[in-house]
């Protein structure tokens, strides 16, 4: 599942059956890196069911257009803090660009959760998401269970300085360093967009004609090696591996077509994140760190990530 969707389409507000949109209603916000994939749309749903829970709050969620747009989400989180909402919940595109202005919603009594990526920003109340390095070590183990303990492979990673794709990247190349056999003959970023992921693994395939694997830190990147290999008629002959582990990704695994990929719980982190916020918005405390947790799926598992 794949949309491109403008960021005036993504402000999306909550609606309580039978009830108009109150004055008196409580804002928090989701914001995202994006909403162009399965991933984000899981997350938004579950956000949303948290929120329809409490209907003294409005939830409204925004994304830029792609997650590489980071000056869009600063935009974004700016117009937030204007409108005074009660907490962010926040997903950053990037650090440097978004911590500053996370500073500027503390600094107004707006707390701060982070989801997805664990970003190091000192200020903020709770992060709510996945071990991503621990998510790229298993990326690895299964990559050494796919194509033995020798071989090239290569890497490709997310937006440089993306933190959550910078982990999944690192978890994988120092689990795949215990198996000196294996080589990582080349890394690129893919900015986790899937046509990107098409056009570098054709690079990759030409520049490296024996490789027996392929990491890719994001599905949508992944499914677009995919792509390469298969218009190569490369099946079977190298080992393709993405993380998200969403219904495509997983029904190609079924098919044959991709190795496996590293689950998350994005619905679990839109719902926690928003209880979080919720929470904060009432002067309560919450947990530091959520792991919302991670698993490696293969054929073995896949079908039940493809319903």
């Amino acid at each position: 599942m794949k949309r491109t969707i403008g960021v005036a389409a993504l402000a999306l507000a909550i609606a309580v059956p039978g009830c108009n949109r109150a004055p008196e209603k409580k804002g928090i916000a989701l914001v995202t890196k994006a909403m162009d994939s399965e991933f984000w749309l899981v997350l938004a749903d579950g956000a949303k069911t948290a929120a329809a829970e409490h209907p003294d709050y409005e939830l409204v969620i925004s994304s830029p257009d792609r997650e590489i747009n980071v000056d869009q989400q600063v935009s974004i989180l700016e117009n937030q803090i204007r409108r005074g909402v009660k907490a962010l919940i926040v997903d950053p595109a990037g650090t440097a660009q978004v911590n500053s202005t996370l500073e500027q919603a503390v600094a107004r009594g707006i707390p701060v959760v982070l989801i997805d990526t664990d970003a190091p920003f000192a200020k903020k109340s709770s992060y709510i998401g996945t071990d991503n390095a621990k998510g790229g070590s298993l990326a690895a183990t299964g990559m050494v269970a796919a194509i033995g303990t020798s071989g090239d492979v290569v890497l490709i990673s997310g937006v440089p300085g993306n933190e959550s794709q910078d982990a999944r990247a690192k978890g994988f190349l120092d689990e795949i360093a215990k198996t000196p056999g294996i080589k990582v003959v080349a890394q690129q970023p893919g900015n986790s967009e899937r046509q990107l992921g098409l056009t570098v693994m054709e690079n990759l395939l030409t520049a490296h004609p024996n490789i027996k694997g392929v990491f890719a830190t994001n599905d949508q990147m992944a499914l677009g090696a995919m792509e390469a290999v298969e218009a190569r008629k490369l099946r079977g002959k190298i080992a393709i591996i993405g993380f998200d582990a969403t219904k495509e990704a997983a029904n190609a695994i079924v098919e044959g077509k991709m190795t496996g990929s590293v689950a998350q719980s994005p619905r679990e982190m839109g719902r926690q994140g928003v209880l979080a916020a919720i929470a904060l918005a009432e002067g309560r405390t919450v947990p530091k760190l959520v792991d919302t947790g991670t698993e490696y799926v293969d054929a073995k598992n896949a079908a039940k990530y493809a319903k």
